[in-house]
């Protein structure tokens, strides 16, 4: 494309303030950009997730405030399919399961790692799963641009 004296090339996509984007307006290597910074960090503080030196409530402050920011940058704009969503989920489940260590099975007495329905329970029960904090984040880019104000929508 040319304007004035200036020549733009046609790309299939660009990283544009941290964000990817294509010229399909597709948000799938948005997505997959992000779970890879998401996996750098959680590698470069995985020693910390799994020391027994910290407590459960400050590796999980951690991950709420240096891998998750990560992850969901720019997710008030996603529009994410059932699929992205469990991509989501499985990502969050990994970090849990570091987070709360294996446990002792009280029948069998050897070590196991949690079970999916255990890592809600211990995590529901103060946090919130990430799509919970993807959705309040989507109202709240909504109700910024459009004005929504106290009284809703």
């Amino acid at each position: 494309m040319r304007i004035d004296n200036s020549t733009f090339e046609r790309v299939e996509n660009f990283k544009y303030l941290g964000t990817t984007l294509t010229n399909q307006n597709s948000i799938a290597e948005e997505i997959k950009s992000r779970f890879r910074s998401g996996n750098a960090c959680y590698h470069s503080v995985q020693n910390l997730l799994s020391s027994r030196l910290l407590s459960k409530n400050l590796k999980i402050k951690t991950y709420r405030t240096i891998i998750l920011p990560v992850v969901l940058y720019g997710c008030e704009t996603w529009s994410l399919t059932l699929r992205e969503e469990r991509k989501i989920r499985v990502f969050e489940n990994m970090v849990l399961k570091r987070i709360f260590g294996p446990r002792r099975d009280e029948v069998t007495g050897e070590w196991r790692k949690l079970r999916n329905e255990e890592l809600n329970d211990l995590y529901s029960s103060t946090q919130y799963f990430a799509g919970d904090k993807m959705e309040k984040n989507e109202m709240g880019w909504a109700c910024g641009a459009y004005g929504c104000g106290e009284g809703g929508v």
